[in-house]
C-alpha cells in the first residue's frame, strides 16, 4: 500500500509520547501566554498592526513574485535599510520567513570546498542549511570555541562557523567574541542566527552581534527573523553588501520564494519604529525575575541569557502532560520534546515577555509549581 510505512512511524511516535498536534487559538484567548515568541509584546501593539493594515491597502494582500521579479516594493528596500541600520550592519535582505534566511546564507555561503563547522545545538534551519550546503560538515559541541578552532585547523580553503547566538531550547548565549576569534585566526567566516537576539540584546535591542561588537565586521553575517521580538513575520540576511549581492545571485530561497507579504513588512518596519522610540523594551529584567522565582519554587529551570527560560521535565510523557495541565490551569506554555531538542531532554520553554507584570509571573509560577509531575 503506498504510504503504508507512515502508519507505522505513527504508531511509533505514539509509543514514545512524541504526537504532534495543532491546536488553534482564538484570536482573544484567556490562557496567560508564556508560550509564544512574541518577546516584546509588539504582535498587538496598535501601531505595528496598523502598519501592517496601511501595506496591505497600499500594496495588496501579497508581493506577487519572486523579489527579483515583481516581489520586490519600496517597502522592503526601506525594511533592508532599517535593519541594516538598526543592527549595524552594511546591509540587509529580507526574505519571506527565518527559516528562509538561514537556508541562503548557509547554502551560498558553502559551495563545493568549503568546511562548514557547525554547533551541536543549533536550530533546525541552520542544520538544514548545513544539510543542503554543498560543503562539508563537521559538528562540534556546544558552546566551545575550541572545538571550532580546531575544527578550522583541519582545512585548507573557504571555511564558515554556523552557530545560534542564543539557542532557542535553553535559552543560552552563544560565546560570539571567542568564535569570531577562532574564525579571525583561519580567515573563516562567522554565520550567526539572532533569531532570539534581535530586540533582546545589545543597546536597545540591537542584537548579540551588536553586543559583541562583531555587527559591521566584514567576515560576521548574521541572519534575523521578523516574527519574534518585532511581532509579525519574515527574515533577513545581515551583512557586507558583497555578501548580500551573492545571496541576491546565488540563494534559492531568496531567488524562487515569493517575497514578503506587505503587510509583513509594514508591520516589522513599524515595529522597529516602536522599538527605537522605546528601548527599554529591551530590558530582560523579566526573564531573571522569572527564573529566580521558578528556582526558588524548586523547579529546575536553566539560567536565561535573553528571553527564554526552560525548565527540565522528566520525560516527553511527563513534559506533554505539565503542558497540558498548565493550559488547563489558565496558562500556556510550551513544550519541546525529542526530536526537537538536540540533547534528548524534555522541557517546558517559557517566554519570559517584556510586557509581564510581576503578579502574572508569580501566577505562572504558582501553575507551574502546582502541575509539575
Amino acid at each position: 500500500m503506498a504510504f503504508g510505512w507512515i502508519d507505522e512511524q505513527a504508531r511509533a511516535r505514539r509509543r514514545a509520547g512524541l504526537v504532534r498536534v495543532l491546536r488553534p487559538r482564538p484570536a482573544r484567548s484567556p490562557l496567560l501566554d508564556l508560550a509564544s515568541n512574541d518577546y516584546l509584546g509588539l504582535a498587538r501593539h496598535p501601531e505595528v498592526a496598523e502598519g501592517a493594515a496601511r501595506a496591505a491597502r497600499t500594496w495588496g494582500g501579497g508581493a506577487t513574485g519572486s523579489r527579483l521579479v515583481t516581489g520586490t516594493t519600496e517597502l522592503h528596500t526601506a525594511l533592508e535599510r532599517e535593519l541594516a541600520d538598526f543592527c549595524g550592519f552594511e546591509t540587509a535582505l529580507v526574505l519571506s520567513s527565518g527559516y528562509a534566511a538561514n537556508l541562503a546564507a548557509v547554502t551560498a555561503l558553502a559551495p563545493y570546498g568549503t568546511l562548514v563547522v557547525s554547533d551541536a545545538q543549533n536550530h533546525a534551519s541552520l542544520i538544514d542549511g548545513c544539510r543542503l550546503a554543498r560543503g562539508t560538515i563537521q559538528v562540534v559541541a556546544h558552546a566551545e570555541p575550541d572545538a571550532v578552532r580546531k575544527a578550522l585547523a583541519t582545512h585548507e580553503g573557504p571555511a564558515i562557523a554556523v552557530s545560534d547566538t542564543v539557542f532557542s531550547v535553553d535559552g543560552d548565549a552563544a560565546p560570539l567574541t571567542a568564535l569570531a576569534e577562532a574564525c579571525a585566526e583561519r580567515g573563516a567566516g562567522l554565520v550567526v542566527d539572532d533569531a532570539h537576539g534581535l530586540g533582546v540584546l545589545g543597546a536597545g535591542g540591537r542584537g548579540a552581534p551588536h553586543a559583541a561588537g562583531l555587527a559591521g565586521r566584514d567576515d560576521v553575517v548574521a541572519t534575523v527573523t521578523l516574527s519574534k521580538s518585532l511581532g509579525g513575520q519574515g527574515g533577513a540576511v545581515l551583512g557586507p553588501a558583497r555578501v548580500i549581492d551573492h545571496l541576491v545571485n546565488t540563494a534559492r530561497t531568496f531567488i524562487f520564494d515569493t517575497g514578503l507579504a506587505p503587510a509583513a513588512a509594514g508591520a516589522a518596519l513599524a515595529a522597529l519604529a516602536v522599538l527605537r522610540r522605546e528601548p527599554e523594551r529591551a530590558a530582560r529584567a523579566v526573564a531573571a525575575d522569572l527564573h529566580a522565582r521558578l528556582t526558588a519554587a524548586g523547579l529546575e529551570a536553566v539560567r536565561p541569557d535573553a528571553a527564554v527560560v526552560s525548565v527540565r521535565a522528566p520525560s516527553p510523557e511527563a513534559a506533554l502532560r505539565w503542558a497540558a495541565d498548565c493550559r488547563a490551569a489558565g496558562l500556556s506554555v510550551g513544550c519541546f520534546r525529542p526530536p526537537s531538542v538536540p540533547d534528548g531532554i524534555s522541557r517546558l520553554r517559557l517566554t519570559a515577555r517584556a510586557d509581564l507584570s510581576g503578579d502574572r509571573i508569580e501566577r505562572a509560577v504558582r501553575v507551574i509549581g502546582e502541575t509539575r509531575p
